[in-house]
Formats: C-alpha cells, structure tokens, sequence
C-alpha cells in the first residue's frame, strides 16, 4: 500500500536550543520512501548524520522564538504483516555480531530480571518466533493499552507493576521478556496507519530465523500499514527529537497518514 505521513512539530524557543532530530525514514526491506518533505521555519542550519542504529538523524540549532518542524513522505509499505509461525531461535553463538547490542539489558528494558517470568509465560512453546508471539498475546491479555496514561518513559519493571501503559511501555515490556531468552529484540518508532487516536507510534521487533519480526501488543489483529523511523534499544534511543539546555515541548503537535493512490 502507499501512504503519506507528516508530523508538525511546533515549539516556543526562549534560548537558542540545539536539538537532535530523528524524523526522517528511510528505505529498507519493508518499506521504501518515493518521496519526502522536510521544512524548518525559520530556516536554520541542519546538519544529517546517521546514528549507530542505522536512524537518519538530523542536528540544529533553533533560535529564540516560534520553530516549527514539518516532515511529509510518500512511502510504500508492505499490505501484511510478515509472520513465521515456527521460525527458528537463533543460538547466541550464530548470530550476526550487528544484532549482539540487542541482546542485553538496556535504560528501560531490564531484561536480567525478567527470565522466570517470561520462561513461565512462553512454557510449551517452541523457541523462536512462538515464545515472542505468546509474550505479544500475554501482553495484549494482560498490560491495558491507555494512550496517554504515561507521557515520561517508564522501565519494564516499572509497566509490569502498574498493569497499563502507552504503545511505547508495552513495546519495553514485550522486549525485556524476549531478550531474557536470548532472543534479540529492539524498539521501533514511527507510524502505523489506522490507529486511533493518531499519532506517532511504537512497537518492537525480534530476530528470530535469520530475519526481524514485527509484533505490537496495542492491536487485536496483525495487519500491515507500519511505517519505521527509528530503531533502537529502547525508547532512549528513538526519540523524534531530543533538546539541551532549558526543556521545551512542543506547543503543537499533529501526525497525519492516509492511504493514498498507487
């Protein structure tokens, strides 16, 4: 399908403000982007670079006063979601050394203290892509989805205490388990047409069977429509943007995506 994203950003700079963006997609095996927009208002300086976790990412420095950030692309993605019901685990020593960081506990997903947790939640399971497709079941069963209940990132310790959590909480819960069975799992933020309300989302994937796997533990139904911005570790390492020096949020903020002709 194609679709086409955009997401405003606007903020009251009282100081000038570097920032680090990290709004751009890019192609890959399951999307490519045709075509895209990014504009600054007022126009200032922007240097790209790309991150150690592949992210497009994008620093500057905002001047006093109003700074809006618009970014719109064309993007054609993937109908379905792929699934491998079966798929393999992939034994620590065989796997490639780029998916290793992937592996251990990192800000917000405390993996060391979740193994007789996910051990008990994945029994009779076959290792691999069932383990992480029960844990996305466990978690769609048992986290309540509340979007906006959490406007700070909180730890996988912290989502499995409370019980409810936004996209981002469940995607560390979901990647604490599957990592404390060695399975690599990273998080990934960006778009995902269809979901209500509207708004930059995130899920996780695994690495199971020599490839990564998608699994979001917001939705009933795997469907396809997702669209990837960020990877990382955890949500420190997909933020769309990060400021230094005095914080600023942003004043308005509007995500838009719709279907649109091939």
């Amino acid at each position: 399908m194609w679709l086409q994203t955009s997401c405003e950003l606007k903020f009251s700079i009282s100081c000038h403000t570097p920032f680090v963006l990290m709004l751009r997609p890019r192609s890959g095996a399951q999307q490519w982007v045709a075509s895209e927009e990014y504009l600054l208002y007022p126009n200032v300086p922007a240097f790209e670079f790309t991150d150690d976790f592949g992210n497009l990412c994008q620093r500057l420095v905002a001047k006093p006063g109003e700074f809006t950030i618009y970014t719109s692309a064309k993007i054609k993605t993937s109908d379905s979601m792929n699934q491998l019901p079966g798929g393999v685990f992939v034994e620590v020593q065989n796997l490639p050394d780029s998916v290793l960081k992937y592996l251990l506990p990192s800000r917000y997903c405390e993996s060391d203290r979740f193994g007789d947790m996910a051990t008990e939640i994945t029994a009779n399971q076959l290792p691999g892509y069932d383990q992480v497709a029960e844990i996305e079941r466990w978690l769609f069963n048992n986290i309540a989805f509340q979007p906006g209940s959490s406007p700070l990132p909180v730890s996988a310790t912290e989502v499995n205490q409370q019980r409810f959590g936004v996209c981002r909480d469940l995607a560390h819960l979901g990647i604490a388990l599957c990592r404390s069975l060695s399975i690599p799992t990273r998080m990934v933020v960006g778009y995902l047409h269809g979901l209500q309300p509207m708004e930059l989302h995130a899920w996780f994937e695994a690495y199971v069977a020599g490839s990564w796997y998608t699994f979001d533990a917001t939705q009933q139904f795997k469907k396809g429509g997702y669209v990837a911005i960020g990877y990382g570790r955890d949500a420190a390492d997909v933020a769309i943007y990060n400021q230094f020096g005095p914080a600023v949020f942003p004043t308005e903020q509007n995500v838009q995506m719709e279907m649109i002709p091939d």
